[in-house]
């Protein structure tokens, strides 16, 4: 990144009546977590895409998990979403499509994306589980939709082959990370956007 690029950073507070969610996202930073959300298999999830993306994120969220996880998962989508295209602000000169095949023990899963303010998600995953300790496995998908709507992303996530629900998930999250480092570095060649409108 040049030293005249300030520094993309995106910060989001959202509370309704049922999650109270703060997000702290730092695009060009070097893996760094701090996250707690109430929900334990999501801050791993997060951990990890923080982590292979080359991101440092910062997360906190209470939610209504007595109830069930979905309304905390799906906000921190929200917010992480919204988070993303605050951080990228204009759609700077950045490479925009990003794609990632993660394989994890038996499982393989790929991640393309298109930073094209086209919010779209097409996920071809089965897990033969409907719970992953107390985690429920369909979440997974309620967050990459909300993360896609609110970041403006085009999503496709496809599960190659696998087994194990966790082994799934995991390798998924680890692919988005990985895709969206392509997909938000910042590309000496460009001047403006990367499309042949000139606008995305």
């Amino acid at each position: 990144m040049s030293q005249a690029c300030p520094p993309r950073t995106g910060e989001i507070h959202r509370q309704t009546r049922e999650t109270d969610i703060r997000v702290n996202l730092v695009l060009d930073g070097s893996g760094q977590t701090e996250i707690r959300t109430g929900v334990p298999f999501m801050d791993h999830m997060l951990s990890l895409l923080a982590v292979h993306g080359f991101f440092d994120l910062q997360v906190t969220a209470q939610g209504d998990i007595e109830v069930d996880g979905h309304h905390t998962v799906e906000d921190l989508g929200i917010c992480l979403g919204q988070a993303l295209k605050q951080a990228l602000g204009d759609r700077p000169p950045v490479r925009r499509y990003g794609v990632a095949l993660v394989p994890m023990d038996e499982a393989l899963v790929r991640v393309a994306i298109d930073l094209a303010n086209r919010p779209h998600l097409t996920y071809q995953v089965t897990v033969r589980d409907a719970k992953v300790g107390t985690f429920d496995t369909e979440l997974a998908k309620e967050f990459l939709r909300a993360l896609s709507l609110n970041g403006g992303i085009t999503m496709h996530v496809d599960m190659i082959r696998g087994e194990n629900s966790h082994h799934i998930i995991e390798a998924a999250f680890k692919a988005l990370g990985r895709a969206l480092d392509l997909a938000t570095t910042l590309d000496p060649r460009l001047s403006g956007v990367l499309s042949s409108k000139g606008a995305l």
